[in-house]
């Protein structure tokens, strides 16, 4: 991964705009994010899966390239939607540079990837260029789909999931983009045939699975050191994850009730922590200058509610995580993403037609890494 990661921080060199990145800040915030500490994983397993079958770097290095760069953009997009504070251990670009800047790095990154797709014209056959974009198509679609069946769901308050719904949100959330999707292209440059992408993209879907599983348990279970971002940033946003799905299902009905009334809230800003009229209320109370039923007039008056009353605090986050270890929910969710894992390495055995290599050699190493990765 660290290999296939240099190599497509060089891919972006190439087909990076130079004079305009000298005249733009732009440029040096849509590398923010990839020069942090990162795995790779997408453009590598991509990359294998082309080798594997036998084909030249060069006919998927530039798709590989494209699909760190959704990654990314993802990243930052979805980290403004769930107000997230960090990421691969550092403050979320939103967080440095404001909302609007951070979306339009996002939607930058976006347009630059077309340019190698189209590029893929040039080095591949019509067919797999167009079937390399048409995957890209799909992906982006599942993907935005997933993440608007997320954000109905916290919309609708719906926090109660059965497994088969948790892993429907994955396979759209998760399992497209970064599994299912960057094997099925490195199939297309390689030369797949129709069955052999059937059996990469039932592969791809089972290891979506276990990974965002993982991802699940290191936001809960990890340090923030390893997994370089926010611990418990799930539970301070509202995530779907089968942890907190498999809590509330064994949790008695006060228990859901109040988990219910804590997800429904909102997570603290920098806004809600120091500038709104809320908050001035608070600190004048705090330091004795009006009473609290002043305060509550005020309050009233002003048509502001109390932040305790619709933003998540410190004890309502330990509730939720009690229940988590009471209802015994991490062994769950690490029983589980072995079962996905173990599935997926069944079909890779099946898969003969990949040649022996370090290429198929990764993708074996990769059913392990998935549920072992501390990041």
């Amino acid at each position: 991964m660290s290999d296939c990661r240099r190599l497509v921080l060089e891919e972006f060199e190439r087909f990076m705009p130079r004079e305009q990145r000298a005249r733009s800040q732009l440029y040096d915030l849509i590398y923010d994010y990839p020069l942090r500490e990162a795995k790779a994983l997408r453009p590598a397993l991509c990359i294998a899966v082309c080798r594997a079958l036998g084909a030249h770097l060069g006919t998927v290095l530039p798709s590989a390239a494209v699909l760190e760069l959704y990654h990314n953009a993802f990243l930052v997009h979805d980290d403004v939607e769930d107000g997230s504070e960090r990421r691969r251990s550092g403050p979320t670009l939103h967080r440095l540079h404001g909302v609007p800047i951070a979306v339009n790095v996002g939607d930058a990154m976006l347009a630059l990837a077309l340019e190698p797709l189209l590029e893929n014209t040039r080095i591949l056959t019509l067919g797999k260029a167009l079937g390399i974009l048409e995957c890209i198509a799909r992906m982006a679609r599942e993907s935005a789909e997933g993440q608007a069946l997320e954000l109905e769901m916290i919309r609708n308050r719906t926090w109660t999931l059965t497994d088969q719904e948790y892993f429907r949100l994955v396979h759209k959330k998760t399992s497209h983009y970064s599994f299912i999707a960057p094997a099925r292209i490195g199939a297309i440059a390689g030369n797949a045939s129709a069955s052999q992408l059937a059996a990469l993209t039932r592969f791809g879907t089972w290891m979506g699975v276990a990974f965002q599983i993982q991802d699940d348990l290191l936001n809960l279970a990890g340090k923030e050191a390893r997994v370089g971002k926010e611990i418990d940033g799930d539970l301070w946003e509202g995530k779907h994850t089968l942890i907190l799905a498999h809590a509330l299902r064994n949790a008695s009905e006060a228990e859901r009730q109040e988990a219910g009334a804590i997800l429904g809230k909102a997570r603290p800003t920098e806004q809600h922590r120091g500038g709104d009229a809320d908050a001035v209320i608070a600190g004048l109370r705090q330091a004795g200058r009006i009473s609290h039923t002043l305060a509550a007039e005020l309050r009233e008056a002003l048509g502001v509610p109390d932040e305790s009353t619709r933003l998540k605090t410190a004890r309502d986050v330990a509730f939720l995580k009690g229940l988590i270890v009471h209802y015994g929910s991490l062994e769950y969710a690490r029983d589980t993403a072995a079962r996905w894992a173990r599935r997926a390495r069944r079909s890779l055995e099946a898969m003969n037609w990949l040649r022996a290599s370090t290429h198929r050699d990764f993708l074996f190493h990769l059913t392990d890494f998935v549920v072992a990765r501390d990041n």
